[in-house]
């Protein structure tokens, strides 16, 4: 079975070339920019909402207090090892925060509610997508390829494509090639991954607040970081969205984190029939498409391959690292 690419992968492509064809580049630089760049920041934050009425309590209760634990330990290892990589890369920290984010968590979706909590720019959040997107398109279709050495089950393949692809469509695409029993689990070990959400951005938020007091009371200014996510001068301080503003404190928790929280107790109470959550579904596909486009729209090729390489190498790295750690968990929770 050829797993097919899902559709957030194949807009953030069809986003990336509607940017450097000669037809059209011009066009996503110029008259469509402030459209894209709305759909890449706000239509994010309305699909993370929808993204609430995927996961139910009760399924990933499902799994076992055990298997929990290790899911919540893969990404907080995750999170740190990758940002622990990014920096050694020379990356900025709001580069490194994201590509931890979103490899950790869950992509694209991720990053956007971090990026929002800590007020970074939107313009600095198109390379933590494109890293994240182009390592879990490459987890599309490698893992499938190591099932066989690997002498993996389905189910524990399943569990280690849930524990460590980024995006629930990646981890859809490659689970699927080792059938439904191994779709199932990945689905599940996924969906308690993105529940993780809430709490990292909150424990984000609560930082940053922090932060910003101390900056405060020492009068220091806010941090700027360069588009292209690498390390240069960076002064102390956290992001903000434009530079040499005032500093405004941040919510601990932004208003659309919240949505998706109350869509997961929707979700979870079971009212809401198979119809209502295959059309939310479908919106939300729509909404995150549309954000992607939108950010794969903002990638230049080739000032990513001036001033991308280390970050590349960076997101290879953390890659390799996380599917290590999800693959250690993967048998754990799938113990003969």
């Amino acid at each position: 079975m050829v797993p097919a690419l899902p559709a957030m992968t194949v807009a953030v492509v069809l986003g990336l070339l509607s940017a450097n064809l000669p037809g059209t580049g011009t066009w996503t630089a110029g008259r469509a920019r402030p459209g894209l760049d709305f759909a890449g920041k706000h239509l994010m934050r309305a699909g993370i909402v929808l993204l609430g009425l995927k996961v139910s309590v009760l399924d990933v209760l499902g799994l076992g207090w055990q298997s929990l634990l290790l899911i919540t330990g893969v990404v907080l290892v995750s999170f740190a090892g990758t940002y622990g990589i990014s920096r050694m890369f020379r990356l900025t920290r709001d580069a490194s925060l994201l590509i931890a984010t979103g490899f950790s968590i869950c992509g694209a979706s991720a990053i956007g509610a971090m990026a929002a909590v800590r007020r970074i720019r939107h313009v600095d959040t198109v390379l933590p997508v494109a890293l994240v997107t182009l390592c879990g398109t490459l987890a599309i279709g490698v893992l499938p390829l190591l099932l066989h050495p690997l002498q993996l089950t389905p189910e524990v393949f399943g569990a280690w494509t849930g524990a460590s692809v980024h995006d629930v469509g990646q981890v859809v695409a490659t689970a699927q090639t080792a059938g439904t029993g191994a779709l199932a689990i990945a689905v599940v070990v996924k969906l308690t991954r993105v529940i993780l959400l809430a709490p990292m951005v909150a424990a984000a938020g609560i930082h940053q607040r922090s932060a910003i007091n101390r900056e405060t009371r020492n009068g220091a200014g806010p941090n700027g970081t360069g588009p292209d996510g690498l390390a240069g001068a960076e002064p102390a301080g956290p992001a903000s969205e434009t530079d040499g503003a005032e500093l405004r404190m941040p919510p601990v928790v932004p208003l659309f984190v919240i949505g998706f929280v109350a869509m997961v107790g929707l979700r979870s109470t079971g009212w809401l029939s198979p119809g209502w959550l295959e059309a939310a579904a479908a919106v939300q596909d729509l909404l995150l498409g549309t954000a992607l486009f939108g950010l794969g729209s903002a990638v230049r090729v080739q000032t990513l391959l001036h001033t991308g390489a280390r970050a590349l190498l960076a997101a290879l790295a953390a890659w390799l690292l996380i599917a290590a750690l999800g693959l250690g968990a993967a048998m754990l929770i799938v113990q003969p």
